[in-house]
């Protein structure tokens, strides 16, 4: 079968590892530290996907801005503790083996930093398989654009013929922006109904389904 995208991009936060718990009581364990107003569960969610800094200036508007440096510590110390032992989700190792051996080139776009991601893809020994990487550090946090078109520009992908896979509307937005087609994956940050408002191809709960649909769809 004739493969309808040469380019599959994942967000990993929430999409590839499962994440999201650790990084929303993160945030609101630093806050706690300093004082600052502890944001709610769906409000520490919702920014997953930005960088870090970003995401705390939406989480917790109303902390001066030279507290967002030392909150950023904060907020390291906590998840830094715990990110060695937070697990894939089930069937994401086996789903991103697979589409390799397909023939896909396959790539990373993740509100993490440079340090952070390379850290997880070698704890989680996914590396080998992912042709090219973009982190929040290293260009515009999402959902510019930039990443997208960075790596597609660096592989030699076209807008039609590339695939980001996430959970935010973050990165649907993103893949809005950058022109190409998106999947939706409920099992991490955003509720579905927000994802669904952005009109992905499906919106899949799990790697299982995912894997599925690649062998359909891909």
């Amino acid at each position: 079968m004739t493969k309808r995208y040469d380019l599959i991009v994942f967000d990993w936060d929430g999409t590839v590892m499962d994440s999201t718990a650790v990084i929303a009581t993160s945030i609101q364990s630093a806050c706690r530290d300093l004082g600052l107003p502890v944001p709610s569960d769906e409000d520490a969610r919702h920014v997953i996907g930005m960088g870090l800094v970003q995401a705390l200036q939406h989480a917790v508007p109303a902390a001066p801005e030279h507290m967002y440096e030392p909150l950023a510590d904060r907020y390291r110390h906590y998840f830094l503790s715990q990110d060695q032992t937070i697990p894939l989700f089930a069937g994401a190792a086996d789903t991103i083996a697979e589409l390799h051996a397909a023939g896909h080139q396959l790539a990373v776009a993740t509100g993490k930093s440079r340090k952070g991601l390379d850290r997880v893809m070698d704890s989680s020994g996914l590396r080998a398989y992912f042709h090219a990487s973009r982190t929040a550090d290293e260009t515009f946090s999402k959902p510019h654009p930039a990443m997208l078109l960075e790596i597609m520009d660096e592989l030699g992908a076209t807008p039609e013929r590339t695939l980001m896979i996430g959970d935010t509307t973050h990165d649907l937005q993103m893949a809005v922006n950058a022109g190409v087609d998106a999947v939706g994956m409920t099992h991490g940050a955003h509720p579905e109904e927000q994802l669904r408002e952005l009109k992905p191809l499906v919106l899949l709960d799990d790697f299982n389904g995912l894997r599925t649909w690649f062998r359909a769809n891909a």
